[in-house]
């Protein structure tokens, strides 16, 4: 229920700050959870209460009164201080967490994820449970903003002193091509280099760090295409429309395509990621620790072990850290 015009609450704190960092009201719709009137009417409700205009909402992006500045520096004190709280409470006992809010990549949402969610729900039993699925970049934002409390996100180097990272796997990058296009004994990169790439989408860290690879390793390609869907990728090379550069776990969101593709070593140095669980630290005590044990488990029993199964040249390129 939303609270009255009398009333601040900390839920109104949290929707105006997410608003002036956003810049808008849908964003910050997005980024909490919440449908858009209801951001509007909470916005309208903390200026009731407050007796102060703070956002000038028929700007591009919304903009911060005199007033809305000054509450705002107020406002994450605020926060910061429910957050501190919170931690406090739950090092003692986290059976009694009513919410927890978990941020993960692509490459976990089908096969990984529900399995964790559900042994995690054994235990809090009385806890709400959000999943959020993006790029890994948008994922650092939203833990960065307390949008969310834990992240499963390849490493990228961006998180501050107010993170700690709990890496659980290292994956080596892999070719896909159709099935029986290209020769496996002869020269690949001579080969790959007629074949049209299928790119995954230079908007994503991912795919930056693919392009970054080729550049490096002066692998010229013709990139006919470029997309953000590993099945989607992943359908058109299939269907032989060229090749491309993918992660292990990217192949398992679509192994009903496994028949038809060809997986091999890439013809160039190596390309590795690092999988992490991060959270902000000393909010959640032991919780996102146990989270990244949980998972290696999964991992190793879910993607590791059957990749090198299936391919025993990953073994040193796909472990369990």
């Amino acid at each position: 229920m939303d609270a009255g015009p009398g009333r601040i609450t900390l839920w109104a704190i949290e929707i105006f700050v997410a608003t002036a960092d956003e810049g808008s009201i849908s964003a910050a719709a997005r980024r909490l959870g919440a449908s858009p009137s209801s951001v509007s009417q909470q916005l309208t409700n903390l200026e009731a209460a407050l007796g102060a205009r703070l956002l000038l909402r028929n700007t591009r992006p919304v903009a911060l009164t005199p007033a809305g500045e000054m509450f705002r520096r107020r406002a994450l004190v605020i926060i910061a201080e429910a957050e501190q709280a919170r931690a406090e409470i739950s090092q003692g006992d986290l059976s009694g967490l009513t919410r927890f809010r978990l941020g993960v990549i692509e490459d976990f949402e089908a096969d990984v994820t529900p399995t964790l969610l559900a042994r995690m729900s054994d235990r809090l039993r009385h806890c709400q449970f959000l999943l959020e699925t993006g790029a890994t970049h948008r994922l650092i934002d939203q833990l960065d903003h307390r949008a969310l409390d834990v992240i499963v996100a390849a490493d990228v180097g961006e998180i501050a002193e107010w993170g700690e990272t709990h890496p659980i796997l290292t994956e080596g990058f892999v070719g896909v091509a159709p099935k029986s296009v290209i020769d496996l004994s002869g020269n690949l990169k001579r080969q790959l280099q007629r074949l049209p790439f299928v790119h995954y989408s230079k908007r994503h860290y991912m795919g930056r760090q693919i392009d970054n690879h080729l550049t490096d390793c002066d692998f010229k390609l013709s990139q006919k295409f470029e997309l953000d869907s590993y099945h989607a990728i992943l359908a058109m090379v299939a269907e032989g429309a060229g090749w491309t550069i993918l992660t292990p776990l990217a192949l398992q969101r679509a192994y009903r395509f496994a028949p038809k593709l060809d997986v091999f070593q890439l013809p160039t140095k190596p390309l590795m990621r690092t999988i992490t669980v991060t959270a902000r630290k000393g909010v959640l005590g032991n919780m996102p620790a146990e989270v990244a044990d949980h998972l290696k488990g999964l991992l190793q029993e879910r993607v590791v072990a059957p990749a090198i199964d299936q391919h025993g040249w990953m073994r040193d390129a796909l472990r369990i850290l």
